[in-house]
């Protein structure tokens, strides 16, 4: 029998013996009968500045057992086995997307036995990343292949986390799968797992290889245009080079950049609706301020990791509640260019696997509804989208074009003057000085000054002389959601599985990928019928 034994406390300067001590103590036995020791959690409490501690959940077997559970103390349940092949079906499903949602989707097929093919308008990694490079360093763009577009998708480029809110079985699982194929054991056992962009691309690759050994097609350099429909179901997926890949199963995964899928789903009256999401900037500080701020005098200290953050403010405008909070943080971590579109400018934050960078990042943004698109002549399915459109062109403006990035110094911002030039910043092609008041309404300046005042109370030294405000951050989520009913199909659209991100029900990776093996969960309980 295998015990979990939760929440044990270990200070930075503690021996490597004492979590063996204090799971034994736990369980009220000697350390000479504990076998098979293992760490399965392990997160950091740095609450008490100054004393940030190891909090561990520690996995064990006991020689002879337990004659009862200590409080707190569960048995560890065995694995859940795969279950059995489906019937094959007459036409392979295809999974428009080879993102998160549509790789995991296609990997849960296989486990039962159903082979797929894998759509991408985008390049495999290689490529990919010679024509991130070219937007990083010269500011071309190519509206095909980028931060979003290609092998894994919008992650394979970004952050890497693995963390998340949801809970849900296949969880675990996820988070196992990429540390088996990024060779990352060790963030299984992160609170926080992390993968980092160094390494997620080729762990993205290593399953797409996995899954062509076991019989699944990917097509790349291949963007869909339509949707074949015949009789309420789906009967193949359209490509812009003239082909049609006959089907009857199409799994909709592809990412929330995607703009036009939107727009076919609206001009064929199919189903899609605007939804809220969130937008603001991308704020830049150096790590070791943050350190400063989050473990205070233990700041430096041997074996902490780059400190990081997450904070929620609810201000009221206009009598309003408006949700603002921190969203995807990264410790020692760079801003980089995400546009998909010429002249629209994109930012988002990514950070190796050793968060070794000297700057950290995270998106500051504010919750924005389907009342603020109308505020502005925005209405119907589209009304998110085009909304994102006029900031993210305005921004490209506002930076000077070359995807320069418009920034100013958050002091500068938070009292309404243009202040002194940006200073250093890890965002390539660059930064223009500008005024980022120029960019959207004026409720979400009002929402984010007051949020910003109140971190600055949480974590003193957020307002400091070196953070950058930099422009924009307009890609939090989908702006339209493509509805499903609890077959997980788009009313109307029978064989249409719209999934992750890109479909408006997810948000990052880990979700996303959940929701795509949700997708090749409903295929298969059809073909088990």
């Amino acid at each position: 029998m295998r015990y979990r034994v939760p929440g044990i406390h270990l200070w930075l300067d503690e021996p490597k013996d004492a979590l063996e001590r204090r799971v034994a103590d736990r369980l009220g036995v000697a350390r000479g009968e504990l076998a098979r020791r293992s760490v399965a959690r392990r997160s950091l409490d740095a609450r008490r500045k100054g004393h940030p501690r190891w909090v561990i959940d520690a996995e064990v077997e006991v020689e002879g057992g337990l004659p009862s559970l200590p409080a707190g103390v569960e048995t560890v349940p065995a694995p859940e086995p795969i279950p059995p092949p489906v019937r094959a079906p007459e036409l392979p499903p295809v999974v428009l997307g080879a993102g998160p949602a549509g790789l995991f989707c296609a990997w849960g097929l296989l486990e039962r036995g159903v082979r797929s093919i894998v759509v991408d308008r985008g390049k495999t990694v290689g490529p990919r990343r010679r024509d991130v490079a070219q937007l990083m360093r010269a500011g071309t763009l190519d509206t095909e292949s980028n931060m979003n577009f290609g092998e894994g998708g919008a992650g394979a480029y970004t952050d890497g986390k693995l963390s998340t809110r949801i809970r849900h079985p296949a969880v675990r699982k996820v988070v196992e799968l990429f540390a088996r194929f990024g060779n990352a054991e060790g963030i299984k056992v992160q609170g926080k797992p992390h993968v980092g962009s160094d390494v997620l691309p080729a762990a993205v690759s290593a399953m797409r290889e996995e899954l062509e050994r076991g019989g699944c097609t990917f097509v790349w350099n291949a963007r869909a245009v339509d949707v074949e429909v015949v009789e309420g179901r789906v009967r193949g997926l359209v490509l812009a080079d003239g082909r049609t890949l006959p089907c009857d199963r199409l799994v909709l995964a592809p990412g929330n950049s995607a703009r036009e899928i939107y727009e076919r789903f609206a001009a064929r009256g199919w189903p899609i609706e605007a939804k809220p999401f969130a937008v603001g900037f991308r704020v830049e500080h150096p790590q070791s301020l943050i350190d400063r701020i989050q473990y205070g005098r233990a700041a430096g200290a041997e074996g902490l990791p780059a400190a990081d953050y997450r904070l929620a403010e609810n201000p009221s405008v206009g009598g309003k509640a408006r949700g603002v909070f921190s969203f995807c943080m990264c410790p020692g971590g760079v801003v980089v260019p995400t546009p998909t579109e010429a002249e629209m400018q994109v930012t988002n934050g990514m950070s190796n696997s050793g968060r070794s960078s000297p700057l950290a990042n995270a998106g500051l943004v504010v919750a924005v509804s389907p009342d603020d698109f109308a505020a502005e002549g925005f209405k119907g399915p589209l009304a998110g989208l085009e909304w994102q459109r006029k900031w993210e062109r305005a921004a490209y403006s506002l930076g000077g074009g070359g995807y320069r990035a418009p920034a100013q110094r958050l002091a500068a911002w938070l009292t309404g003057k243009p202040g002194e030039p940006p200073g250093k910043s890890s965002y390539r092609p660059g930064l223009t000085h500008a005024d980022l008041s120029q960019l959207y309404p004026p409720q979400v300046h009002e929402a984010l000054r007051a949020a910003v005042r109140g971190f600055d109370h949480r974590m003193r030294g957020f307002v400091s002389p070196d953070a950058l405000l930099i422009g924009i951050e307009s890609r939090t989520s989908a702006p339209c959601r493509i509805p499903r009913g609890e077959d997980m199909q788009a009313p109307g659209l029978a064989g249409l599985y719209p999934a992750g991100e890109g479909a408006g029900h997810a948000g990052g990776i880990v979700s996303s990928a959940v929701d795509g093996m949700k997708a090749a969960e409903a295929i298969c309980r059809e073909l088990e019928r």
